[in-house]
Parts: C-alpha cells; structure tokens; sequence
C-alpha cells in the first residue's frame, strides 16, 4: 500500500505543469476582490490566450452580428468562467481526456461533472450565509476532482474489492475505500497536484476537502461546502465520475453555512443541467476541445 501511494505521488511529480498564464490566471480568479481588467491583465500578456479568446466569442456559438477584435470587450461578452473553462481544458487536457477505466466511467466523464460542479458550486455559493465569490467557487467546482484521474489507473481491477468493502460497511464512502486500497484517496492526491501546480489555497483546499468541509480551513469552509453540494447536485443529474456516483456522505452541517430549501435545490438542478448543456455545445463550436 505504501509502494503504491509512493508511486502515485511520483506520478504526480511528473504531471505537465500548467502554464505561467495559466496559472497567473487561476490565482487570480481565486482572488475575492478580482475583476474583469485583472482577468484581461493576464491575457493581454499570452498572445496564444489572447487569440483563442477572440476566436472564442467571434465563433458561431455567441451569433455575434460584428466581430470584436478588442480582448477586454471579448472577455466581457463571453464570461470569466466560460474563459476559465477553455483554458483548464486546455491547460490539462491530458487529465481532462482520460477514460477513468478505474472507475469504470467514460472518456470525458470527468470533465462533464467537474464542469456541471462548477456550475452548481457557483449558483449555491449565491447562497452562503457568508459571502462567498461565486466565480471562486465556479473555479473550484472546475477542479476539485482532478484527483481521479492521477489514481484511476491504480484502481483498475479494484472494483469489486472496492464495492464490497462499502456494501460490508468498512469504509464510510469510496474515498475511504480508495485509501484503505492505495494509501491515498482522490482528494489526497488532488491536493498534491495542486501542490505540484502551485495553485492558490482556495482552490487547493476544495480539491482536498469537498468530501470533508467540515475540516477545511475556517476561512475557506464556507466555500468547500458550495463545492461539496455543487458535486452532490453533479451526480444527482447523473454528471457523475462512473462507479463511485452517490457512494459519498452529504455532511448535514452545510445547514449552517448554506441557506438552502429543497425548492432552491430542485431550481439549482434543473438550471445547472440547463447552464451545462448550453456550454457544452458553445464549447464544442471550438476546435481541439
């Protein structure tokens, strides 16, 4: 078990780093304070960012009756969060494009439920009893299962031994189940890829603890908890991972930082799954993604 968590976080240690840009990106985005010109501060910068955000809002998906050619008013158009979502898909393609075989879930499965997670994170994030940026959440939700696909290949053959250890009632949920078979569970490893990426402590943290909000750093509790529903809502519509969908503990302390009705909740899923397919098909208008 040892051998293998050392091994999976030699992986990791391997993993493609993200671009300065990218990264520079991202960090501002976990920022509470940020807005649209520190976005457009980042991108000014990359030519290569800069020309597929033009190519992005000049394409069929936004219909637009003129070209625009200037980035602060193309980044206005197409949304922060749609930017963001180009380049996470860009920037970790080869960790967004696997199969999760150890999961038994699909090629792109893991993008369609960190992306309908984002979705949720943010609309529930409207909801905190304390504020909470929601593009923050947004990125978060984009994240916090990257984890998956460092120790999907870990897990191939597992299954049945990871079903039966829930079903016998040995591991509170899959990512116990996941541990107590590799030493190192999903959340783990995604906390060490963001380690590894270097990404800022909001961020780091949901990827960590949207199983467990509970032991996320106070000042961040607030916002893990709209991630850790946002993945609840992501496998209630069926954007889940593949064998692992709803094996985990919803914590019924998120009462305390979310105001939430089952009405809100019922809205939530049906304009997350609305928001998802509406993106997915402006996304899949650019190339190579």
């Amino acid at each position: 078990m040892a051998s293998t968590r050392n091994n999976i976080l030699k992986v990791i240690e391997e993993v493609k780093l993200l671009s300065p840009s990218a990264v520079r990106l991202l960090a501002v985005a976990s920022k509470k304070d940020h807005d649209l010109k520190d976005i457009v501060r980042v991108i000014k910068h990359d030519a290569a960012l800069t020309a597929k955000t033009l190519q992005l809002v000049n394409s069929a998906a936004f219909s637009l009756q003129s070209k625009i050619s200037d980035l602060e008013r193309a980044i206005a158009y197409s949304g922060e969060n749609f930017l963001l979502s180009l380049v996470m898909t860009e920037a970790a393609d080869m960790i967004y494009d696997c199969d999760l075989a150890g999961y038994d879930g699909h090629k792109g499965g893991l993008w369609d439920h960190n992306l309908l997670t984002a979705l949720a994170a943010k609309r529930i994030a409207e909801l905190s009893k304390e504020p909470v940026n929601t593009n923050v959440a947004y990125t978060c939700g984009l994240l916090h299962d990257l984890g998956k696909a460092i120790i999907s290949d870990f897990l191939k053959g597992s299954l049945t031994q990871l079903l039966a250890s829930l079903e016998k009632g040995e591991m509170p949920d899959y990512a116990g189940a996941e541990e107590k078979i590799l030493g190192i569970d999903h959340t783990q490893a995604g906390y060490a890829l963001a380690c590894h990426w270097n990404l800022p402590e909001p961020l780091a943290s949901a990827m960590r603890y949207h199983h467990e909000p509970a032991k996320a750093p106070k000042k961040y509790r607030s916002l893990v908890y709209a991630v850790h529903l946002g993945d609840m809502v992501a496998m209630m519509t069926g954007r889940d991972t593949g064998a692992d969908a709803m094996r985990y503990q919803l914590d019924d302390h998120y009462i305390d930082f979310i105001k939430i009705t089952e009405n809100d909740l019922a809205q939530i899923i049906l304009d997350t799954d609305s928001d998802f397919r509406t993106l997915k098909e402006s996304m899949d208008e650019q190339p190579g993604i």
